[in-house]
């Protein structure tokens, strides 16, 4: 154990207010939605999968034709006679001998549709029949070896489409079952829009949600919720009436079976079942205020966008948005949300446009929002973008605009290492109280072990104390459905039966928690100093030429002692396509200088649609540096540095390399900073910063509505620290009563999991001490909450 020091709370004191700090933000992928939140059992229940949305797909994904006792069928998808015009397809079952029955059976997601003994199921579907009214239709829950768990049964009477519900109840537990409809007679069975859900879902509400991952979301306690993404809300066609057309809410509102199936840019079918009604009804369940994003007209993957003098429609998407959540029911746009079940405004404060934007077609269009927003509704908080990393040329636009326009908030995202958000547990110490503040839409440390959990609960210490700039923030991605991952880390895991939360997701709900009303001035002495996390000197290591998936030449290779004015010279070399980005091809040697200058030409002779790589600080595999210039669809010029396996982008902004074209690069290693030059332009500065580990992080705020002073502290160190806490001008001189509660004792590479779902989760007690001076120890390796009242 390491000196005692002294935390110094001044309790009668207030600073920057916190707002709606700390958040959640839900975009649909990892089977998020449909599989996940959104509750229904039924996969492909409208028959419209298609190759679009994913290679492999089509009309009949998730479904299989069911002959039983010498029945024969024929099993097909029409779209002749279609239920609507958004919804095409619809399945034709041609009876052609009825023996014990025929029909379909669909497998739902996952392992299969879980169903629980004694627990009801709302079957719907739309249907018709050309012959064989009187015959009933069969519906029931399966083990996969045909035994009937519940069963129901309807009357298609009718030529012409008509819904039709049973309810099902299952009289055992089994998590891989099937729903079977089954008839006899002759003629042809149409059916569509089938669907199953849980009589129980979150609230109970129909087309609902899964009650389990709901209620997770709603113990979390978020100021707001971010939807419904991501990149989701730019990737796709310019009309609307695209089946991959980019996400456009008014598509997602109204009765399910008129909303139009779409291509997820995920690479998997969106029912829009989950849309934007429901998300605003969600967000006022679970008591966050909704922040919705839409898009600016501009995708930046396939470089569309809208022209300038069309985008009419486009801003006033946004602010008939406005008027949906915010107008009476005597507005259009109240008014169809008050017949969709809603009389009263779900109110509006935030609104963001576009996600992760980079390049100048999104910046442009973003002006004329944000004026015609402003002009309309001059108090709703606008977002602007930032790009997709924490620094660079792309960043520096989007701040730049946020300025030009006074945009209130400012979203940025970075997905780092541990080390990296070690390192810049102050990023925001010196942002300005009176620009844009920022809005941290998405971050996350690379993993969802406990090291990840402490990264992260050491930077969010820096979020809160510096709130007089930090605005919003909030974790990403939410959701993953373990048998359809896009993407990790994220902070809820689930199955189709089973959900828990990652050590993550408890440093987020004790952050949440606890985040207060205003901050406490707090003050600490008298722990010793920051220690580096590892070795301080200069970049180091082995350097190599590689190449980003194409074939190129280097030429004019040499490196220089920029002290010494000492030179390498190396051979040409030429490298072929199809190699990992950061995986060395040509190697140059070991450079134990501490500052020198990698000077080369480079031209990109064919192949893929990426540029060079030139890889530093070279120790192995797991730790160096490279910078990548024309990498991701050849757009990005990025520095980046790899600790562990896990990278973090240190700087990035947008190049393009042509084919055939000579390029004098230059990469200058001083110490930590690194330049990065092309044709002697400077495109890349950044430092590649060691963690510098205080003995404790920590911040201090409080909550009106008990008058509870909380106390946030992190240790990040392998070692316990004892404190003396004072709370300085606390009201009265007795006893005061503590309540604990404290994430320790666990190994930095512990996770959570579905057979152990709170083996990572906070212990809470309760103490009383005899005055507002006392003693605490903060284990090593922990995130302590400490609540003081009287």
């Amino acid at each position: 154990m390491t000196q005692q020091g002294t935390i110094t709370i001044k309790t009668g004191q207030r600073g920057a207010r916190l707002g709606d700090l700390f958040g959640i933000f839900f975009e649909d992928l990892n089977h998020a939605a449909d599989g996940g939140l959104y509750a229904e059992l039924v996969r492909n229940r409208s028959f419209e999968f298609d190759p679009i949305d994913r290679d492999g797909y089509d009309s009949l994904t998730a479904w299989s034709k069911v002959e039983r006792g010498g029945g024969r069928a024929g099993l097909s998808v029409a779209n002749e006679h279609p239920l609507n015009a958004r919804n095409l397809h619809y399945a034709v079952l041609d009876i052609q001998e009825e023996g014990d029955g025929v029909g379909l059976s669909n497998e739902g997601f996952n392992t299969g549709i879980p169903v629980r003994e004694g627990e009801a199921y709302r079957f719907s579907v739309h249907a018709r029949r050309d012959a064989s009214w009187e015959e009933p239709v069969h519906i029931a829950l399966e083990s996969a070896d045909g035994r009937v768990y519940g069963e129901a049964v309807i009357a298609v009477d009718s030529a012409e489409w008509k819904r039709y519900e049973a309810e099902l109840v299952a009289s055992a537990t089994d998590y891989g079952s099937r729903l079977t409809i089954v008839t006899k007679g002759g003629g042809k069975l149409f059916l569509d829009m089938v669907s199953l859900f849980p009589a129980k879902t979150y609230r109970g509400r129909s087309n609902g949600l899964r009650e389990d991952i709901a209620t997770m979301l709603a113990d979390l306690k978020p100021r707001f919720m971010r939807f419904p993404g991501g990149c989701l809300v730019h990737d796709g066609s310019l009309n609307p009436d695209d089946r991959d057309s980019m996400y456009r809410w008014k598509n997602t509102i109204g009765d399910v079976e008129q909303r139009p199936p779409r291509r997820n840019n995920w690479r998997y079918h969106q029912t829009l079942g989950l849309g934007y009604y429901e998300y605003f009804q969600f967000c006022e369940d679970i008591g966050a205020k909704a922040i919705p994003i839409l898009p600016a007209g501009y995708d930046p993957h396939h470089k569309r966008a809208v022209p300038i003098d069309e985008l009419g429609p486009w801003i006033d998407d946004a602010l008939d948005l406005i008027e949906f959540a915010r107008g009476d029911a005597s507005t259009e746009w109240g008014g169809i949300r008050a017949k969709l079940g809603h009389p009263e405004p779900f109110g509006l404060e935030y609104i963001g446009i576009g996600n992760e934007e980079v390049g100048a077609p999104f910046f442009e269009r973003y002006d004329y929002f944000h004026r015609a927003i402003k002009a309309k509704y001059p108090d709703i908080k606008i977002i602007n973008s930032s790009g997709p990393f924490a620094a660079g040329g792309e960043y520096e636009r989007g701040w730049k605009s946020a300025r030009d326009n006074g945009s209130d908030l400012v979203d940025e995202h970075y997905y780092q290492s541990p080390e990296w958000f070690l390192a810049h547990v102050d990023r925001y110490d010196d942002f300005k109280a009176d620009e844009s503040k920022v809005f941290l839409g998405e971050y996350a440390s690379w993993g969802n072990a406990y090291y990840n959990a402490l990264a992260e609960a050491a930077l969010m210490t820096g979020l809160e104390r510096n709130a007089h700039a930090v605005g919003l923030a909030c974790y990403a991605p939410l959701l993953c459905n373990v048998d359809y991952v896009n993407w990790k880390p994220d902070l809820i895991w689930f199955n189709n039966h089973q959900v828990f939360g990652t050590a993550n997701y408890y440093v987020q709900r004790l952050f949440m928690h606890n985040q207060g009303d205003a901050l406490v001035p707090i003050e600490a002495g008298g722990f010793g100093a920051a220690a580096p996390l590892t070795e301080p000197g200069a970049i180091r290591g082995s350097i190599a030429l590689g190449t980003s998936g194409s074939s190129v030449r280097y030429t004019d290779i040499r490196i220089v002692n920029n002290v010494t004015g000492e030179q390498l010279s190396y051979e040409d070399a030429a490298l072929e396509a199809s190699v990992e980005t950061n995986k060395p091809i040509v190697q140059l040697g070991q450079i134990d200088w501490d500052d020198y200058t990698l000077r080369l030409k480079a031209t990109k002779l064919g192949g893929g649609p990426n540029g060079f790589a030139l890889i530093f600080g070279w120790k192995d595999e797991a730790n160096h540096l490279f910078w990548e210039l024309g990498g991701w669809q050849n757009q990005d010029c990025i520095i980046h540095s790899l600790v562990g396996g896990r990278g973090s982008v240190l700087t990035h902004s947008l190049f393009e390399v042509e084919n055939g074209a000579v390029y004098d690069l230059e990469l200058q290693v001083s110490g930590r900073t690194v330049r990065a030059s092309v044709n002697g332009e400077l495109y890349s500065e950044t430092e590649d910063r060691v963690p510098l580990i205080e003995p404790l992080y920590y911040t201090a705020s409080h909550e009106e509505a008990t008058g509870d002073t909380i106390l946030k502290v992190v240790n990040v160190r392998g070692e316990a620290e004892s404190a003396r806490i004072v709370l300085e001008d606390w009201p009265g001189d007795g006893p005061v009563t503590l309540d604990v509660q404290e994430l320790s004792g666990h190994g930095l590479d512990d996770v959570n999991s579905f057979e152990e779902p709170t083996r990572i989760s906070p212990i809470a007690s309760t103490r009383t001490v005899s005055g507002p001076a006392f003693e605490h120890e903060f284990p090593a390796r922990s995130v302590t909450v400490i609540r003081a009242r009287v």
